[in-house]
Protein backbone atom coordinates (compact mmCIF):
# COMPACT_ATOMS: atom_id res chain seq x y z
CA UNK A 1 0.00 0.00 0.00
CA UNK A 2 1.51 3.26 -1.03
CA UNK A 3 1.87 5.77 1.88
CA UNK A 4 -0.11 8.90 1.38
CA UNK A 5 0.93 12.36 2.47
CA UNK A 6 -1.54 15.39 3.68
CA UNK A 7 -1.81 17.97 1.25
CA UNK A 8 -0.64 20.24 3.84
CA UNK A 9 2.41 18.91 4.29
CA UNK A 10 2.91 18.71 0.73
CA UNK A 11 2.36 22.38 0.38
CA UNK A 12 4.47 22.99 3.53
CA UNK A 13 7.53 20.87 1.77
CA UNK A 14 6.79 23.33 -1.74
CA UNK A 15 6.80 26.37 0.19
CA UNK A 16 10.46 25.40 1.78
CA UNK A 17 11.88 24.90 -1.23
CA UNK A 18 10.53 28.17 -2.13
CA UNK A 19 12.18 29.94 1.04
CA UNK A 20 15.09 28.80 0.50
CA UNK A 21 16.08 30.23 -2.37
CA UNK A 22 16.84 34.10 -1.57
CA UNK A 23 15.52 35.30 -5.01
CA UNK A 24 12.19 35.13 -6.26
CA UNK A 25 12.57 34.75 -10.20
CA UNK A 26 9.42 36.32 -12.31
CA UNK A 27 11.04 35.78 -16.08
CA UNK A 28 12.91 32.44 -16.71
CA UNK A 29 16.22 34.42 -17.72
CA UNK A 30 16.14 35.34 -13.65
CA UNK A 31 15.57 32.03 -12.69
CA UNK A 32 18.41 31.15 -15.09
CA UNK A 33 20.78 33.77 -13.57
CA UNK A 34 19.84 32.42 -10.09
CA UNK A 35 21.24 29.11 -11.26
CA UNK A 36 24.06 30.05 -12.52
CA UNK A 37 25.50 32.17 -9.50
CA UNK A 38 24.62 28.69 -7.50
CA UNK A 39 26.49 26.68 -9.50
CA UNK A 40 29.70 28.90 -9.50
CA UNK A 41 29.01 29.47 -5.94
CA UNK A 42 29.15 33.16 -6.23
CA UNK A 43 25.76 34.29 -4.74
CA UNK A 44 27.10 37.55 -3.93
CA UNK A 45 26.80 38.22 -7.52
CA UNK A 46 23.56 36.81 -8.25
CA UNK A 47 22.76 40.05 -9.90
CA UNK A 48 25.41 39.70 -12.94
CA UNK A 49 24.55 36.20 -13.87
CA UNK A 50 20.61 37.48 -13.92
CA UNK A 51 21.59 40.26 -15.92
CA UNK A 52 24.23 38.37 -18.53
CA UNK A 53 21.11 35.99 -18.89
CA UNK A 54 18.81 39.33 -19.92
CA UNK A 55 21.74 40.83 -22.22
CA UNK A 56 23.31 37.90 -23.91
CA UNK A 57 20.76 34.90 -23.40
CA UNK A 58 21.01 31.10 -21.98
CA UNK A 59 23.06 29.54 -24.90
CA UNK A 60 26.24 31.63 -24.15
CA UNK A 61 26.47 31.53 -19.97
CA UNK A 62 25.29 27.73 -20.67
CA UNK A 63 28.32 27.46 -22.81
CA UNK A 64 30.73 29.13 -20.59
CA UNK A 65 29.26 26.68 -17.34
CA UNK A 66 29.77 23.47 -19.32
CA UNK A 67 33.44 24.84 -20.18
CA UNK A 68 33.85 25.32 -16.08
CA UNK A 69 32.34 22.21 -15.34
CA UNK A 70 34.29 19.93 -17.60
CA UNK A 71 37.24 21.82 -16.22
CA UNK A 72 39.47 19.92 -13.22
CA UNK A 73 41.35 21.63 -10.72
CA UNK A 74 39.65 24.70 -11.00
CA UNK A 75 40.69 27.89 -8.37
CA UNK A 76 38.05 29.89 -8.85
CA UNK A 77 34.78 28.97 -10.82
CA UNK A 78 33.52 32.41 -10.81
CA UNK A 79 37.04 33.70 -12.29
CA UNK A 80 36.87 31.34 -14.97
CA UNK A 81 33.35 31.68 -16.03
CA UNK A 82 33.90 35.14 -16.30
CA UNK A 83 36.94 34.50 -18.84
CA UNK A 84 35.00 31.84 -21.14
CA UNK A 85 32.19 34.50 -21.42
CA UNK A 86 34.11 36.81 -22.69
CA UNK A 87 35.61 34.82 -24.90
CA UNK A 88 32.66 33.42 -26.01
CA UNK A 89 31.28 36.93 -26.38
CA UNK A 90 34.15 38.53 -28.32
CA UNK A 91 33.10 35.42 -31.33
CA UNK A 92 31.08 36.51 -33.85
CA UNK A 93 27.90 35.02 -32.97
CA UNK A 94 27.50 36.43 -29.40
CA UNK A 95 29.25 39.54 -30.09
CA UNK A 96 25.72 41.78 -29.54
CA UNK A 97 23.64 41.77 -26.63
CA UNK A 98 19.91 40.36 -27.08
CA UNK A 99 17.43 43.61 -27.18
Amino acid sequence: MASTKKLGDILSDKLNKISDSPVYAKHEWQDFGVRVAKELGDEKRTAMYIKFAKEYGQEILEESLDFVKESKNVKSKPKLFLWKFKQLKENSRFNEPLK
